[in-house]
């Protein structure tokens, strides 16, 4: 059975916010969005605000998911966090993070990987 590119990324998400609260972040907001952009899932994990673009594929005939977050979509991301952080008057460490998910053809996680500091700003 052939999933949605929708459903793939849905399950993709709700991977990446498991696997994150497993590991102690507080997911804040998920699927955040400011003008053209959107924010996948803000979260604070000790005193760091962190914003995670999760990119979720079935295959890798194209390359790993992570290496499809272009410079145009991380200044998007980048312009949506600075009005996120404005909205709640927030002014401390922040983070960019990328969760790069590979599912099986029963949506089952066959790898995740979680690149921290993944955008240079």
């Amino acid at each position: 059975m052939k999933h949605t590119k929708k459903v793939i990324g849905e399950k993709g998400e709700l991977e990446a916010q498991e696997y994150l609260m497993d590991k102690g972040y507080n997911i804040l907001e998920t699927n955040w969005r400011y003008s053209r952009a959107e924010i996948d899932i803000i979260a604070k994990h000790e005193e760091i605000l962190i914003f995670i673009e999760v990119k979720t594929r079935s295959y890798e005939y194209y390359g790993a998911p992570e290496n499809s977050v272009s410079p145009g979509k991380e200044a998007l991301i980048m312009d949506a966090a600075q009005r996120y952080m404005e909205s709640i008057a927030y002014d401390w460490q922040i983070r960019f993070d990328i969760i790069s998910i590979i599912l099986d053809k029963s949506l089952k996680v066959k790898r995740l990987q979680h690149f921290e500091d993944a955008f240079f700003y």
